[in-house]
């Protein structure tokens, strides 16, 4: 199960994936960090299908996600989901933050995707603490991957090289307690 996670430190508009997962805000309208790149890297038309989908639904809550195409982007599809703003962990942040992991690999699954690169979701402009967002996530994406076949490959992709170590530690920690 960890030999379908790896951890990738770059920019995640450049991945071959089937799937990469932005790190939305509830509007999907493009905004800051990850998102802002994201948007720009793919384009006027994911802004459009983003304007679909605000359309028939109105906006993301904190730990839903929703799927369009990729646009420019060497994806076949873009995962959009919100985590939440960090308000001292005591307003349910890291279930929701759990939510977004699982909704965007339910999402890809029930699409067929079998290569999904996820940012560290939340840990920008949301304030999540690092560490405990890495630990979410690395938790959520393990358990979740012990059930399902799809995704195959799972990638964290990471901006920086503290993030990197960060994430394989922490995917190194797990296989020791699932080897124990």
């Amino acid at each position: 199960m960890l030999s379908r996670i790896e951890v990738f430190q770059g920019d995640i508009t450049t991945l071959h994936v089937d799937v990469l997962v932005n790190a939305a805000n509830p509007s999907l309208m493009g905004g800051g960090g990850v998102d802002g790149a994201i948007h720009r890297a793919a384009g006027p038309a994911l802004l459009e299908a983003c304007k679909v989908v605000r359309q028939q639904q109105g906006e993301c809550a904190p730990g839903q996600a929703v799927i369009t195409l990729a646009g420019d982007l060497p994806a076949k599809a873009v995962i959009h989901t919100v985590g939440p703003v960090w308000q001292g962990g005591e307003q349910h942040e890291a279930r929701i933050l759990e939510d977004s992991y699982r909704n965007s690999l339910n999402l890809a699954a029930a699409n067929g995707y079998k290569t999904l690169a996820f940012p560290a979701i939340s840990t920008g402009a949301y304030g999540f603490p690092r560490v405990a967002a890495a630990q979410i996530a690395v938790n959520t994406v393990s358990d979740y991957l012990t059930r399902k076949p799809l995704p195959e490959r799972v990638y964290f992709v990471c901006y920086d090289e503290e993030d990197t170590r960060l994430y394989q530690r922490l995917l190194t920690q797990r296989g020791q307690e699932t080897d124990a």
